[in-house]
């Protein structure tokens, strides 16, 4: 059965919620200034190549939030305007609260919650309805593009020529090619650039924008996504067969 929660209760179930995260995590705050100990939390997950998602929508970060999420790359920030409900979910457990992921709150504010388990059987229709609308308000959100800073902006200038100058590889129909994400050596296909492993970590949100790591033909440290998954050099040196492959 559902438990209550109070402010103490509810920041420490949700580091433990965090914590113990398997393939769906799920965070949805209106305000958004993480503490070191959340921050820390979010780090550890993002090491094990596990996707968050977080949705916010009632202030624009400030930039050493900004900078701290743009660099994790297995966590998704989502935007919604109209966004009040602060609710956290991993795949088993469910935080509907009035505490939102924001520091002060935590430290100051009187909050008060209910805690629900997927695995109480007097829980699981509750949990079900409130992940319905999780969903429901995850797809109407909005992908959140972070700005860059003119110090950023000289940089994203310089990124592309360096990479232009890339030797490409030219490749055979049948031949290797690399996971976009983690590099390991796979069957080259471009319209599945992805290992097992990996290819089914994308499936869970299936957002074609997100950033991979690698050149699917090359190999190469390359900025690359689904729908665009090799270097320029590599596209420009075999853009015939790309485009036979993806017919």
């Amino acid at each position: 059965m559902a438990k209550f929660i109070n402010t103490r209760k509810a920041v420490a179930a949700i580091e433990d919620l965090i914590k113990d995260a398997e393939d769906k995590l799920v965070l949805i705050s209106p305000y958004l200034k993480l503490s070191k100990d959340f921050k820390e939390l979010l780090v550890y997950r993002n090491n094990k190549d596990k996707i968050t998602t977080i949705i916010f929508g009632k202030q624009e970060l400030i930039p050493n939030e900004m900078k701290f999420l743009e660099g994790l790359r297995f966590v998704i920030l989502k935007y919604n305007q109209d966004l009040h409900a602060k609710c956290y979910t991993n795949d088993h457990q469910m935080i509907i609260t009035s505490l939102n992921l924001y520091e002060f709150s935590m430290a100051n504010n009187k909050e008060m919650g209910v805690l629900i388990d997927l695995n109480d059987p007097y829980d699981k229709t509750l949990f079900e309805d409130a992940l319905k609308e999780i969903d429901y308000i995850t797809s109407t959100s909005e992908t959140f593009k972070f700005k860059s800073s003119p110090e950023n902006e000289t940089k994203n200038v310089a990124k592309p020529k360096k990479r232009f100058t890339k030797k490409s590889k030219t490749m055979s129909t049948n031949g290797s090619g690399h996971c976009i994400r983690c590099d390991t050596e796979i069957k080259l296909n471009p319209l599945v650039p992805y290992c097992k492993k990996c290819f089914k970590s994308w499936k869970i949100y299936e957002n074609p924008d997100y950033n991979e790591k690698h050149c699917h033909i090359c190999g190469k440290d390359n900025s690359s996504t689904i729908e665009k998954p090799t270097c320029y050099p590599c596209y420009k040196s075999n853009k015939t067969k790309l485009d036979f492959l993806t017919v």
